[in-house]
């Protein structure tokens, strides 16, 4: 069995932890920027504040150990693409309508008949990973922006078919199982949060991207890299298409992070515009009101042409330019 332990399946990391008290992996300077700027990676998962709170219970069936079970290496397991609007165990095909969908990986074991779901997604639903809570008691805004994989026993065809896709890409062996497996755990305890927002100058196909995205999808297509840098070849007979939310800006200016800005010493009317910025975008809030407040987002980067970006425990400055906010549901092919 490869132990993924807490790093799967507990609760994990809270973002009110100081940055000094992280050991991060990427050393990142600031006289030489790289765009897009680099996502950190760490060599731990802190424990949670308990102040972060699901609504939903992250990973409820997955193994309470956090195990993947080891497939004998003369298994062959298929391979499925698995993608489903958004919540849709409590909201239908709602998301689905504004192509807000989510995307996971499925596993068959030909030699035992089991079959396993693999996904990647927010501890503490969407909203809190968007924006963070503003608590009277703290200076700077709080955020549980977690994410993590989940691996749990069973695929439930109802719910990736009905509104979404169920379809085999692939057939692996238990021993490249094993070493996907060996790598998820890796992937999963030094990638530690969620982020929403894809930054770039404009839409067109070659511009400059400021930030990356860190999300559900972005999980599926690392693993899907990694199986191809094993040998697998990966084949659909359907466009592969996901979502992304993109936010459009002129070259971002580095504001600092929660010390340098909300600390002793730091700018108190940056620290002030910050607040106020978040003040409507409440993170415990449902998929409609998540929505709206994507909306009253939208609103105040088209006014105001000003976003605030929380990345890598950092903030950003983004002067916004059209068309400020898209989302999109594009192709991007398997590897």
């Amino acid at each position: 069995m490869v132990n993924v332990g807490i790093v799967i399946f507990g609760t994990f990391f809270m973002t009110g932890l100081g940055l000094q008290e992280f050991d991060f992996r990427t050393d990142y300077g600031r006289n030489r920027q790289e765009w897009p700027v680099p996502y950190r990676r760490f060599d731990h998962r802190p424990k949670p504040d308990p102040y972060c709170r699901a609504l939903y219970t992250f990973c409820p069936t997955g193994l309470p150990d956090g195990t993947i079970p080891t497939m004998k290496d003369s298994d062959t397991i298929q391979v499925f693409r698995l993608q489903a609007p958004v919540w849709e165990f409590k909201y239908g095909d709602l998301l689905g309508k504004f192509d807000i969908m989510h995307d996971a990986i499925g596993f068959r074991s030909t030699l035992t008949g089991r079959n396993y779901t693999m996904e990647w997604y927010e501890l503490f639903q969407l909203g809190n990973c968007t924006f963070p809570h503003l608590r009277p008691e703290l200076s700077a805004p709080f955020w549980c922006n977690h994410g993590a994989a989940c691996f749990y026993e069973g695929i439930d065809d109802l719910h990736w078919k009905q509104y979404g896709t169920l379809e085999k890409v692939a057939e692996i062996t238990g021993t490249q199982f094993n070493k996907m497996s060996e790598w998820v755990k890796q992937d999963n305890e030094t990638g530690i949060y969620y982020e929403t927002w894809t930054v770039q100058a404009d839409p067109s196909p070659n511009t400059t991207v400021w930030f990356e995205s860190y999300d559900c999808s972005k999980f599926v297509h690392r693993t899907y890299r990694k199986l191809a840098d094993m040998g697998v070849t990966l084949k659909s007979t359907l466009q592969t298409n996901y979502t992304r939310i993109f936010l459009y800006s002129g070259q971002p200016s580095f504001l600092g992070n929660d010390t340098t800005i909300f600390g002793d010493g730091g700018v108190k009317s940056l620290a002030s515009d910050i607040r106020s910025f978040f003040h409507s975008f409440q993170p415990h809030q449902s998929i409609k009101d998540f929505l709206l407040s994507l909306l009253e987002v939208y609103d105040r980067v088209v006014l105001e042409k000003s976003f605030y970006l929380y990345y890598n425990f950092e903030y950003w400055h983004l002067p916004m330019k059209p068309p400020y906010i898209r989302v999109t549901y594009e192709e991007i092919p398997l590897p």
